[in-house]
């Protein structure tokens, strides 16, 4: 019998789906196997299981749904060949820092000295470095208080994936539960260093903000925007910000950084002072010199991501909550009395063209997105066309990925829908062959995605990459003769295939309309301009 004060005794199962009930994990999405079973045995009415087809379709599921609701998600995946199935996606969900907590079924504990069929050799450290934290329990016993030790690291900032591999007979051992336990994780900046950065905004002519994911992500996209006009400086988009940084139709909007040193070097000369709120200082993606780390300009960064902060750069690190470190850092601000900068130029309306331009493709979804949809976007080699022709307004309105993998837009965007958003999934035709298997979840749930297909015939971003790289006749980036459509049928998804302006203006105000799913399979004209041209 327990001692007065202590938790009862229950069994491993038990404890775990108590625990789980009390951190609000009853959403499991996962790709289930033998090892699993014991878990999923007698399953509670209370419980959602959303069946992926793939686990990588699982892990970006969870990721999209974690993002989209900001509290963590569940995912359950098939011992090492789950893991290994998943590693890309939970590699992006590392990079979002999307707090996923995954389960990861283990062959019997009695059969592990064997090297049994489905053992994971050492299974914590098969996902690192792309978890924050990962363990197998070292008793039975000891699950529940890993898993709950798991979600309370996955949702400290930075947020991220972790992993809690469990041997498959622990399920029936006994226990005790968890006792509750509340984590405040937020910590404010140095108040030295704020007074330090306060001072040289304050001093500047010319200061400028970087914004990246991290203000979304925190809900201090409102202190962003008073400090901002409190200072009547623009604000710039990180390159490769993963969530809406600024409303970008905000008249001190000035644009998107690209991931170039050279670029992002010319792109702030003109400014004396810098703050990035919430992005690494900085995201590049080609070689070369950053003349920004030379420059007069001091640099501030403000983040919670301790390795961002400690990466080879230039400037001062104010390591801490955007939430609780923007209003501070305001509140030391004498508001300036320097004109606004001028607005951003309105793109121009692209023309239709013939075959369909892309740029057009995004304008007339922009005409059509109704008010507190979220475009999940996993288009790369289109981002500077999307960031011209669709732009984001509203805080929490968009989704990609930070990492560069493919095959993440399509699963978030169903587990962003099942946290109870109207999506717009913008997917290149290369990135949809991926993880196409989430059309089957999309078509199960009735979930309220309009799929639009940026079918260029192939891997877009190659081959502008090619042109940067001054590679010519590089196999393998065409990719003719998939018929999405049918495809979208076959899983149970109506879809179109839309040649024309009249048929694609038609498709979209069809599936916005839908409470269910539609896919567009939109043939655009496969000439693709340079990614890193200039800052756009």
């Amino acid at each position: 019998m327990p001692r007065d004060g202590e938790p009862a005794a229950t069994s491993v199962r038990e404890a775990v789906f108590d625990l789980l009930r009390r951190l609000g994990l009853t959403t499991v999405f996962g790709n289930p196997g033998s090892t699993e079973l014991p878990f999923l045995d007698r399953w509670p009415a209370d419980f959602r299981y959303e069946l992926c087809l793939a686990e990588a379709v699982a892990v970006a599921m969870a990721d999209g749904h974690a993002r989209a609701t900001g509290r963590a998600a569940l995912c359950n995946l098939h011992s090492a060949v789950g893991i290994g199935h998943a590693m890309g996606n939970l590699f992006t969900a590392f990079r979002n820092q999307a707090p996923v907590v995954v389960t990861v079924g283990q062959q019997a504990r009695s059969l592990l000295p064997g090297n049994p069929f489905l053992g994971a050799t050492d299974a914590a450290a098969f996902p690192r470095p792309y978890v924050k934290w990962s363990v197998e329990p070292a008793r039975a016993e000891d699950v529940p208080r890993a898993i709950a030790q798991a979600h309370a690291i996955a949702m400290q900032h930075p947020r991220g994936p972790v992993m809690v591999s469990i041997p498959m007979d622990d399920w029936a051992r006994p226990a005790a539960a968890v006792p509750p336990r509340t984590h405040r994780n937020d910590m404010a900046p140095d108040p030295a260093g704020l007074a330090e950065c306060a001072a040289a905004l304050a001093a500047a002519a010319r200061p400028v903000l970087v914004a990246g994911a991290e203000v979304d992500a925190e809900g201090a996209g409102p202190a962003l925007v008073a400090l901002a006009e409190k200072l009547r400086a623009p604000v710039l988009a990180a390159p490769f910000a993963a969530r809406v940084c600024f409303p970008e139709d905000h008249p001190l909007f000035a644009g998107f950084l690209p991931a170039a040193p050279g670029a992002i070097g010319a792109a702030l000369a003109p400014f004396d002072a810098v703050l990035v709120a919430g992005a690494p200082v900085f995201t590049f993606h080609v070689a070369g010199e950053c003349a920004a780390f030379a420059g007069p300009a001091p640099i501030f960064q403000m983040t919670t991501d301790g390795e961002s902060a400690a990466a080879a750069g230039a400037g001062t690190a104010l390591l801490g909550s955007l939430r609780l470190g923007l209003p501070a850092l305001a509140a030391l601000l004498p508001d300036a009395t320097r004109p606004p900068p001028a607005p951003r130029p309105p793109a121009p309306a692209p023309e239709a063209g013939d075959p369909l331009r892309a740029e057009w493709l995004f304008a007339a979804i922009r005409r059509r997105l109704p008010p507190g949809a979220v475009v999940v976007e996993e288009a790369p080699s289109h981002r500077p066309a999307i960031q011209r022709h669709l732009p984001i307004t509203e805080w929490g309105g968009f989704l990609t990925m930070a990492s560069g993998g493919l095959g993440h837009g399509l699963p978030a965007a169903m587990g962003v829908a099942l946290a109870g958003r109207r999506v717009v999934a913008v997917i290149g035709d290369g990135s949809m062959l991926y993880c196409i298997q989430a059309l089957w979840n999309a078509a199960q749930g009735r979930l309220p995605v309009t799929v639009v297909v940026v079918n260029n015939g192939g891997y877009g971003a190659m081959r502008s990459f090619s042109g940067v790289l001054g590679v010519t006749g590089a196999p393998g980036i065409d990719v003719p003769g998939v018929g999405f459509a049918d495809i979208a049928r076959g899983f149970g998804v109506p879809a179109r295939r839309c040649d024309t302006p009249a048929a694609v203006e038609a498709a979209l105000a069809e599936g916005l309309a839908l409470d269910g799913p539609l896919l567009l399979d939109v043939p655009v004209d496969p000439a693709i301009p340079h990614l890193y041209a200039k800052a756009h």
